[in-house]
C-alpha cells in the first residue's frame, strides 16, 4: 500500500435523485482531497510527512542491510612465525616495573626480582613457563609483588595460539592474557583473550577496547554471551565490548580440566577467539613445539567470541599489538565493592586481604605450555 494512499475508505455518495448537487463539489474541483485546494500550511505539512516517511524507509533499509551483513572469513594460509616456549620463554619479554596503571594493589617487579630465589615469581622449564604472585611477604602494606610481561615483538595481524595449563584465581586477583600497544592506548586498541577477577566463577571474559567508531551491534556468529556492544573506551566506564564464556573457561574449573587452548585470529575481516578444553583440542593444533604445521581456522566452526569488522575498521583500530600477561590485585574491577564483596563474597576489604594473606595467593599463578604466532601468506 502506498504511503500516500487514503486508508479511510472515503467515497463520494449520490443522493436518491441523482441531484447535480451530489457531484457539484467534485465537478467544481472543490474537494478537500485535491492538492490544488490545500492551504500552504497543509501542503508544507504533507511534504514534511513525505520526507519523514522516505527517510524512515531509507534508514530502515540501511539498518536491515547492516543487520544482515557479515564479513567473509575466507580461508587464509598461515605460516609459523614465532614460538614462545621452553626455558628461554621469558627472554622475549620486557618486565613492566612499578605501580599498576589500573590502580591495582601491586608492585610489578623487574626481571631480577622476579627470578630471584627469594621470590621466584617467574621461571620456565622445557615443558612450561610459570608467573605468579608473591606468597612470602606477610606484610604487603603498599601492595604485593607480582609480574606483568610484554612481548618485545609487536603484531598487526595473525593467528595466536595459547596453550594454557593453569589460570590464576582467588579473592582480589585480576589476571589477564591480552594484546595491546601500551604506549598508544587506546589508539591502537586492546584485545583481552583471557580475563577474570577474584574466584573467576563466571568464566572467561573476552573484550575489545578501542577509540570511537567500533561497535558490535551487528550480525555475529559466536557461542559466548554478549555483555556490551560498544567497544569505545569512553562508554560504560571503559567496559569495552565483552563476551562471556562458560564457567570452565577460566579459574578452578578450567584448571581442574587440565587447562586448554585459546586461539585468537586478528585479521581485517574481524577478530575471533576460540576455546577448547584439554580433551577437545583440534587435531590441526600441534602439541609438539617442534611441529611447524600451521592450523586452519576455517575448519574450527563457530568461535566462542566473534568481533566482525561490519561496523568497526579492525585494521585501523588494532595496530602494533604486543602480547601481555599479568596478575593484578584489587584495582578498578576486582577491588570494586560491588564485585569483591557483593558478587564474589570475598572477606574484608580487597587491600586488607592482599596485605595480610600471603598464602591465599598460592592459586594465583599462570602456567603456559606454549604460545605460537602464525602469519598469513
Amino acid at each position: 500500500m502506498s504511503a500516500f494512499q487514503n486508508k479511510s475508505g472515503f467515497a463520494l455518495q449520490s443522493n436518491a435523485y441523482g441531484s447535480p448537487a451530489t457531484y457539484g463539489k467534485a465537478a467544481q474541483g472543490g474537494s478537500k482531497w485535491a492538492p490544488r485546494n490545500w492551504s500552504k500550511k497543509t501542503l508544507l505539512a504533507v511534504i514534511a510527512a513525505a520526507v519523514i516517511i522516505v527517510a524512515a524507509i531509507v534508514i530502515g533499509a540501511v539498518v536491515g542491510t547492516k543487520s544482515a551483513a557479515y564479513p567473509n572469513y575466507s580461508k587464509l594460509s598461515y605460516t609459523l612465525q614465532d614460538t614462545y616456549s621452553g626455558t628461554d620463554f621469558f627472554d622475549s619479554f620486557d618486565y613492566y616495573t612499578g605501580y599498576d596503571p589500573s590502580s591495582g594493589f601491586v608492585h610489578y617487579v623487574p626481571n631480577t626480582t622476579a627470578t630471584s630465589s627469594t621470590y621466584n615469581l617467574t621461571y620456565a622449564s622445557s615443558t612450561s613457563a610459570v608467573m605468579r604472585v608473591d606468597t612470602t611477604d606477610t606484610d604487603a602494606s603498599t601492595g604485593r609483588y607480582s609480574v606483568r610481561i610484554t612481548s618485545k615483538k609487536q603484531y598487526d595481524s595473525g593467528l595466536f595460539v595459547f596453550d594454557v595449563l593453569n589460570s590464576p584465581y582467588g579473592c582480589s586477583t585480576w589476571p589477564a592474557l591480552w594484546l595491546s600497544d601500551p604506549s598508544n592506548w587506546p589508539t591502537n586498541g586492546e584485545i583481552d583473550v583471557m580475563e577474570a577477577v577474584n574466584q573467576a566463577t563466571t568464566g572467561n571474559q573476552m573484550t575489545l577496547h578501542t577509540t570511537d567508531d567500533c561497535k558490535m551491534d551487528v550480525k555475529r556468529k559466536e557461542s559466548g554471551t554478549v555483555l556490551e556492544k560498544n567497544c569505545w573506551n569512553e562508554t560504560e566506564s571503559n567496559a569495552g565490548c565483552g563476551v562471556q564464556g562458560a564457567q570452565d573457561t577460566f579459574g578452578e574449573a578450567f584448571n581442574d580440566n587440565g587447562g586448554g587452548v585459546y586461539a585468537l585470529e586478528l585479521r581485517d575481516a574481524g577478530i575471533r577467539i576460540w576455546f577448547w578444553a584439554r580433551g577437545s583440542i583440534p587435531s590441526d593444533i600441534p602439541t609438539d613445539v617442534t611441529d611447524t604445521t600451521a592450523p586452519d581456522p576455517s575448519t574450527w566452526g563457530e568461535a566462542l567470541a566473534d568481533f566482525p569488522a561490519t561496523d568497526c575498521d579492525i585494521s585501523s583500530h588494532f595496530k602494533n599489538q604486543s602480547i601481555i600477561a599479568n596478575i593484578d590485585l584489587c584495582g578498578s574491577w576486582a577491588g570494586a565493592t560491588s564485585v569483591y564483596s557483593d558478587e564474589d563474597s570475598c572477606p574484608g576489604t580487597c587491600e586488607s586481604f592482599v596485605t595480610t594473606n600471603a598464602t591465599a595467593f598460592e592459586t594465583a599463578y599462570w602456567e603456559f605450555s606454549s604460545w605460537r604466532v602464525y602469519t598469513a601468506s
